[in-house]
């Protein structure tokens, strides 16, 4: 079954197509990954998603309403969680906060009781910063537990960005570059904890270089070049596509 589907989506900025004419589907438990040459509209396609744009054309339906132009906070109520190429991290904070800051959309909201410190927000927050704990040892960086995130290594906070977003408890994660900058060891683990996300039920949606990365873990792959589909299917059948070959290494 889809959990994600894409019709005719289209994006201009000007006279520029970003995305022109663009389908696909995703379905769910499934790892799929997008690739292209850089300007290939990766991430124009997934602002396009989480409605950090308004498509200028076509439609985005997901699990099986149509959400095309709807606010980030719409779509993550939904179950949509991202992570930016750039770390978005508040280094003023510990990493733990951080994580907590995932949770916003599951915690109470009243001010009154808030300010009063109720027993019911006192235990809300116990829970809330034990589920952050809990995520933090999932992606495995439980060892930065009280730790400041001004103090952790660039490898943990990408992977402190995933646990903020699995703290909204997304049905779809979308990961924007999740290994870039990160040495051989740092994306091994990356890696691993994508498809250890995967196994726990969570679709993934990524935007990735790493080759060896992309091939590993993917169960489909979209290829995008100047905005549009050039191609889509197994590693295996875009391993040995020639217009893909083509557009990455040249005709």
């Amino acid at each position: 079954m889809s959990l994600l589907k894409v019709s005719g989506l289209t994006k201009t900025f000007g006279g520029v197509h970003a995305i022109e004419d663009l389908s696909f589907e995703i379905k769910k438990g499934t790892i799929h990954s997008v690739i292209g040459p850089n300007g290939a509209g990766k991430t124009t396609l997934f602002n396009l998603l989480t409605g950090v744009y308004t498509p200028t054309q076509g439609a985005v339906s997901f699990n099986g309403e149509s959400v095309s132009g709807k606010s980030p906070h719409y779509l993550a109520k939904r179950g949509m969680s991202r992570t930016f190429q750039n770390l978005q991290i508040c280094m003023n904070m510990s990493a733990v906060e951080n994580v907590m800051v995932g949770r916003h959309l599951h915690m109470s909201h009243n001010p009154i009781a808030a300010m009063l410190r109720l027993p019911s927000i006192t235990k809300q927050d116990k829970a809330c910063r034990e589920k952050a704990i809990e995520l933090m040892e999932f992606v495995g960086t439980g060892q930065y537990i009280k730790t400041n995130a001004d103090a952790m290594s660039y490898g943990a906070l990408k992977r402190l960005e995933i646990a903020r977003a699995l703290a909204a408890e997304p049905e779809i994660l979308l990961l924007d570059e999740p290994a870039a900058g990160l040495n051989g060891t740092e994306t091994a683990e990356v890696d691993e904890l994508i498809q250890k996300v995967a196994d726990s039920g969570v679709t993934v949606m990524l935007v990735e270089h790493d080759m060896k990365l992309v091939m590993n873990i993917s169960d489909y792959l979209l290829v995008l070049d100047y905005g549009k589909k050039l191609a889509e299917g197994t590693p295996e059948e875009i391993r040995n596509n020639p217009a893909v070959i083509a557009a990455y290494l040249g005709a």
